[in-house]
């Protein structure tokens, strides 16, 4: 209790009071202490849990979850936050709803949000548009609340777009912070986002465009590996340069995995498409143009091909600092001799950080209920000081 007690003190002494009813779209438009604020209310929900004391701050109301792309981490974890705060969840079908009809976006946000405090979207496959729906449903609620058509106004949290993933990178620093003991431990540690071989084409580029967007703003060395023409945004790099401009650290770019890895406290191997080419195919599906998509498909598997030596091996993993770098994925990753032949990471080296990988996607459900918490609670330091003072038993059996 005493642990918990500090950690809504510290809470208290940041500013953050403009996550206030605000959508969670991407990290760099938060402040540092809206950051802080994030993780700090996913600490002190974890802590409480574990103290078997009830975190619901809602008797009813609708999680709204717009999935466009398969998942499974973070479908549950969006499911669990809403489920610790009391809401419901009701997943949007978009082929069971009259979106396939041609219902229009603003009459869709509207429809699903007359008792929903929450819409989870995750929109990623198609560059310039999974933000820009999201947006899109973001002024459509909002206009809807302010002529009086909903009486709440939901939160829209971006599960993953084509720009960045922020729960998936704000659970990995979080991770970090738990691993390292301390977000000031941070400062300095080499951290290597690489590219890593897929035998599957069109992997997102959020996760690594999220990683080098936020991980820069902890002083860290951050350094961008990936083959020739596997670029990402441009307009993210620019995040991350001025980041370091700022906080200090570094970022830094190659295309030599080897180079990424040596000397590195934490390594992230993970694939993802070119820039480029997931331009034309979001080109090429706004013009229906299968035999087009085909096409593309098989350039970019034979390209991936060529570069199957991108993988985390053990011997990759010698080269860092002292051996025992931190593996992080956002999984499910792509392991040789078991999920494909060959793959992003070996056998032997995703067996040996199995644990760490699952702790460190257990950060992500808290950190989605942290941000939903942040913008529905007007004074969180009361509300967790009344919840306390209530002591109501998550599970009466414990």
């Amino acid at each position: 209790m005493e642990k918990i007690k500090n950690l809504i003190a510290g809470l208290g002494e940041l500013n953050f009071e403009n996550m206030y009813n605000d959508d969670f779209f991407l990290t760099w438009d938060k402040t540092d202490d809206e950051l802080k604020a994030v993780f700090a209310v996913a600490d002190i929900l974890r802590a409480m849990r574990e103290e078997n004391i009830s975190t619901k701050i809602f008797d009813s109301g609708l999680g709204i979850s717009l999935f466009r792309d398969n998942s499974t981490r973070t479908r549950f974890s969006f499911a669990s936050a809403c489920n610790l705060l009391g809401l419901e969840v009701q997943d949007l079908d978009e082929g069971k709803s009259q979106v396939a009809h041609g219902e229009t976006v603003r009459e869709t946000a509207n429809m699903i949000s007359f008792m929903a405090d929450v819409i989870g979207i995750r929109d990623d496959m198609f560059i310039g548009k999974g933000h820009t729906y999201m947006q899109e449903v973001s002024k459509a609620v909002q206009a809807g609340h302010a002529e009086g058509v909903l009486e709440q106004r939901p939160t829209l949290v971006n599960l993953q777009c084509d720009i960045d993933h922020p729960t998936q990178c704000m659970a990995d620093l979080l991770h970090l912070v738990h691993y390292f003991g301390g977000v000031e431990n941070l400062k300095g540690k080499k951290l290597a986002m690489t590219w890593a071989y897929s035998p599957s084409y069109g992997k997102p580029l959020s996760v690594p465009q999220g990683v080098i967007g936020l991980m820069t703003r902890m002083g860290m060395e951050v350094i961008l590996a990936h083959p020739e023409g596997y670029d990402v945004l441009p307009e993210v790099e620019e995040v991350a340069k001025a980041n370091v401009e700022k906080n200090g650290g570094s970022f830094t770019k190659t295309n030599s995995m080897k180079e990424a890895f040596e000397g590195a406290d934490i390594v992230y191997p993970k694939s993802w498409a070119p820039f480029a080419a997931m331009e034309k195919r979001t080109d090429l599906y706004a013009q229906g143009d299968s035999d087009g998509i085909k096409a593309l498909e098989k350039e970019l598997l034979e390209e991936n091909a060529k570069h199957k030596d991108w993988e985390c091996t053990e011997e990759m993993m010698a080269l860092t600092n002292e051996g025992k770098a931190l593996y992080l994925h956002c999984l499910p990753a792509d392991i040789t001799d078991v999920s494909c032949t060959a793959g992003e990471v070996a056998k032997t080296v995703f067996d040996r950080y199995r644990e760490p990988l699952y702790k460190q996607a257990g950060f992500k459900p808290y950190i989605i209920a942290a941000m939903m918490f942040l913008s529905k609670v007007k004074d969180p330091v009361a509300t967790f000081d009344a919840l306390l003072e209530a002591d109501k038993k998550r599970f009466a059996g414990k």
